[in-house]
């Protein structure tokens, strides 16, 4: 489990190079993706709300857009609300909780592992996210085209292979293959983030396994 959580990390850290490379390149301040990465730790909706920015957007909309795309994390919520504990863990908890950290958790056997994962995932993670933004956006305009780097493949490559164990029930297949479907078609019509949201849908058709691995795999 600790190799795995230190390659995802080390991962992460690369993807989170691209992002600040992205960032800075496109014109932010460097402190703006540095802030980002602090305060919002949430990859997905960064790359979207620099993207939108960048392209001329209204910052408005690109928060509402990363909000929307954020919003799965209230299924997250459910799913290791007992992994995360109460009293002061709520909040750090939350903080961390990224794909990553839930599909470790959720892929233990007991509660003890789940916790262990989930804390030393969402550390490890925060620490090499906000490592390579830095040098990232330290980087500025000399690695601002990541394009020829295919470093924007990394972050799906990461969460393909932590839901692959999942995709052994078929029930679990079945949600997300249904759920994949459907966000996919609607894609092309609606705005980001709600095709996300209505891969959810796939969820009716789950009976048993990991809920939550369901979702993922439709990302």
């Amino acid at each position: 489990m600790l190799r795995d959580i230190a390659l995802v990390c080390l991962a992460d850290g690369v993807v989170g190079v691209s992002y600040g490379a992205i960032s800075v390149g496109g014109g932010l301040q460097f402190w703006v993706p540095v802030a980002l990465s602090l305060l919002v730790f949430a990859g997905a909706s960064q790359f979207l709300f620099v993207g939108i920015v960048a392209a001329g957007g209204s910052p408005v909309a690109a928060t509402v857009a990363g909000l929307l795309v954020n919003t799965r994390h209230v299924a997250f919520g459910l799913a290791v609300s007992d992994v995360i504990g109460g009293g002061w863990r709520r909040l750090p908890g939350s903080h961390l909780m990224t794909d990553e950290t839930v599909a470790f958790a959720i892929g233990q056997d007991d509660l003890r592992q789940k916790r262990a994962a989930y804390w030393v995932c969402g550390i490890g993670i925060f620490i090499f996210w906000n490592l390579g933004v830095v040098i990232g956006a330290a980087a500025g305009t000399v690695i601002a085209d990541t394009d020829v780097f295919g470093l924007d493949a990394a972050f799906p490559a990461v969460l393909l292979a932590l839901v692959l164990p999942a995709l052994r029930d078929r029930s679990t297949r079945t949600a997300a293959l249904i759920g994949s479907v459907v966000a996919l078609a609607a894609t092309p019509f609606l705005p980001a983030g709600l095709p996300v949201l209505l891969a959810l849908v796939g969820l009716v058709f789950y009976r048993s396994g990991k809920p939550v691995a369901a979702l993922e795999a439709a990302r």
